[in-house]
């Protein structure tokens, strides 16, 4: 698909303003590695068709390294937790790896019938274990329960890459995001200033498209997204939000305000922006974004092109 470029102009009301055109992209121009100079939102931007710790919680005892390594599935290396489930021999595989292999990976005896271990299971309740993202900084000790849960939310998890679409499979920390879009996707373009103007350009494109321009302010950066489904055959659905390149803590100091003005008519969203953990998927899903069809769209769009204010402010 190709992703015509963003061009950042002054908009009629002294904003920023940024507007995409046909053409293709290379993916974030405007933006620097981080300690390169700065962008005043003239460049390029992007269209395409398509942390904080936290105090350490402890339940029982902590674990020692011998203890722990009791419960290490020898497939992948995570920890075994209940209900734990051995081979005859009495060696442990954790559940998700038990679907994917016929025999036992220590001593290639049989799996089935399943034989329940409860007294590893016991021993489990009084163990404390680290999160799977202990390596990378994560401090916490959980009680077998938790453990699950918290990783699948846990502030130390890698980051995905920020731009919408599932062509970029990029992960990494939170402080390699900016240099990751400073390298990989240079045709999106940063604005400066907490008020400022969002020009989609041809919003009548065919099929699902994606705006994304950068806003940088307080000394933060957010991520500016508009995208475009047809979930229903005919029915054009717009999609729009702020995401911040930071973890969700920080996002919670912030809030947005986007703004469709123009023929005597406005729609207005305000909102917490969500951290870039989230993405734009999870905004969507769960409607925590503007949401207007074409119609509407059509209502405050001129010559095609579709201009939205953004406001960004400190809790």
């Amino acid at each position: 698909m190709s992703r015509p470029p963003l061009a950042g102009v002054a908009g009629k009301s002294g904003k920023r303003t940024a507007s995409p055109g046909p053409g293709p992209s290379a993916g974030v121009s405007g933006l620097s590695a981080p300690g390169g100079p700065s962008t005043s939102g003239l460049g390029p931007g992007s269209i395409s068709q398509r942390p904080q710790p936290t105090s350490p919680r402890q339940h029982g005892r902590a674990p020692s390294a011998e203890l722990t390594a009791l419960f290490e599935c020898p497939v992948c290396f995570d920890y075994v937790l209940p209900p734990i489930l051995q081979c005859q021999a009495g060696h442990l595989v954790c559940n998700g790896c038990r679907q994917k292999v016929s025999c036992c990976p220590t001593c290639r005896a049989a799996l089935s019938p399943s034989i329940r271990n409860l007294a590893m299971e016991k021993v489990a309740s009084t163990v404390a274990f680290p999160c799977k993202f202990a390596p990378a900084g994560c401090p916490l000790l959980l009680h077998h329960s938790e453990k699950l849960p918290h990783e699948e939310s846990c502030e130390w998890r890698p980051y995905p890459c920020p731009c919408p679409g599932a062509s970029c499979k990029w992960q990494g920390t939170l402080e390699a995001v900016m240099n990751h879009l400073a390298l990989a996707h240079k045709s999106i373009t940063t604005l400066q200033g907490e008020d400022i103007v969002f020009l989609a350009t041809d919003i009548e494109l065919p099929g699902a498209v994606d705006w994304v321009m950068m806003q940088s302010c307080y000394g933060q950066h957010f991520l500016l997204v508009l995208e475009k489904q047809e979930r229903i055959e005919g029915h054009q659905q717009f999609f729009a939000a702020v995401l911040l390149i930071g973890s969700r803590k920080q996002a919670e100091g912030f809030a947005y305000r986007l703004e469709l003005n123009g023929n005597r008519r406005r729609l207005s969203w305000e909102a917490v922006p969500r951290s870039i953990h989230d993405g734009i998927t999870s905004a969507i899903l769960n409607s925590d974004c503007l949401v207007f069809d074409a119609a509407v769209a059509h209502l405050f769009a001129e010559a095609g092109n579709l201009g939205i204010n953004v406001t960004i402010s400190m809790c």
